[in-house]
């Protein structure tokens, strides 16, 4: 039986604008779960901090605490960091922090009345790797609910790290993770695509096949390629051929070189190195430059302390003319297998 898409949002004039576009906020989630950070949930805490106190110079940082203790927690490591005008707090207990894969997804139709929705997708944790999830399942009605936007539900699993949007009808995502028995078994191709278009109000889906070594997504778009203008993206490649990640990655550049845009344009595509590879307990972590985040003013690199952390600055500089590269040190973070752009979900200018 098919899909009535009458009343998804891009009948109703919604669309998701890019992450470059202007934010009221960014909203995350405080880490606070030990076995995410196997001795580390300190110096976790510590690249956390440095992410707010970068954001907060020019918007709104809303950050979800369990309770009134761990807000208390938090703000004390905020102290003169970050003023308290620019922090929101939010008590809604979560499992763990990836704000973006489990948070609500905002779309704008600013042509019509500048109103916001939330899109509530299900969430599994990756595929069911990492119960429970309960906590972060409820956290897109939480914040629909806080700002007292309307909220959809697609009906399907999907995590924000999968999707990539240039704002104007495009959109990246990955076969090896959409198409994963692990999160929709019972939707074919053709049925998820109907309901991303829908949902997201996109045009045109980009499918690029997987993801990188350490990753445990199943192939997140947002570790190896984004977005940074409506025609340009930059796609991470490993020049080592020895490198388990180097013919994955070049088959994904392949794939963009041959896109054209619903508009006729084709796709400029960018290369952005790998950093040499990290390990941890002997287990490859997922180090990633194409795992920034932009925001209203800056834009936040991951730095890993190696020999391509100032060529990744070089070219995302490029790329962001008029912003600041703000490098965080993200090896820590990694230990939770995970980075920035995971940790941070963007919500548009609303109202």
């Amino acid at each position: 039986m098919g899909v009535d898409y009458d009343s998804w949002p891009a009948s109703l004039g919604y669309l998701m604008p890019a992450e470059w576009e202007t934010h009221s906020a960014t909203w995350l989630s405080w880490p606070h779960n030990a076995k995410t950070w196997p001795g580390a949930l300190p110096a976790a805490e510590t690249a956390m901090a440095s992410i707010v106190e970068a954001l907060s110079e020019s918007e709104t940082v809303r950050i979800n605490v369990i309770d009134e203790f761990h807000e208390r927690h938090v703000a004390g490591l905020l102290r003169g960091r970050a003023s308290p005008d620019a922090i929101i707090f939010h008590r809604f207990p979560t499992n763990d922090a990836w704000c973006r894969d489990y948070g609500a997804i905002f779309l704008t139709r600013d042509h019509r009345d500048a109103s916001l929705m939330a899109l509530s997708f299900e969430y599994n944790a990756w595929g069911e790797k990492y119960p429970p999830f309960d906590l972060d399942r409820a956290i897109p009605r939480a914040m629909a609910k806080a700002l007292s936007v309307p909220r959809f539900a697609p009906g399907m699993v999907l995590e924000g790290g999968a999707i990539d949007v240039n704002g104007a009808g495009a959109l990246l995502t990955t076969e090896r993770c959409l198409l994963n028995p692990n999160r929709n078994p019972t939707l074919d191709r053709t049925a998820i695509e109907g309901r991303l278009k829908n949902a997201f109000g996109v045009e045109q889906l980009i499918w690029l096949d997987g993801g990188i070594e350490g990753d445990d997504t199943d192939g997140h778009i947002d570790q190896f390629a984004r977005f940074v203008s409506v025609n340009r993206v930059v796609v991470a490649m490993e020049s080592d051929a020895t490198d388990p990640n180097h013919l994955p990655l070049n088959e994904n550049r392949r794939r963009l070189r041959e896109v054209a845009l619903a508009d006729g344009r084709s796709l400029e595509v960018t290369d952005l190195p790998m950093p040499d590879a990290i390990y941890h307990q002997g287990r490859r972590l997922p180090a990633s430059y194409a795992n920034f985040y932009v925001a209203n003013e800056i834009v936040i690199l991951p730095a890993f302390g190696g020999r391509h952390d100032d060529l990744a600055r070089e070219i995302l500089g490029d790329c962001f003319a008029g912003r600041e590269m703000v490098a965080i040190d993200c090896r820590e973070l990694l230990i939770g297998l995970g980075g920035v752009h995971c940790l941070t979900q963007q919500v548009p200018l609303f109202g």
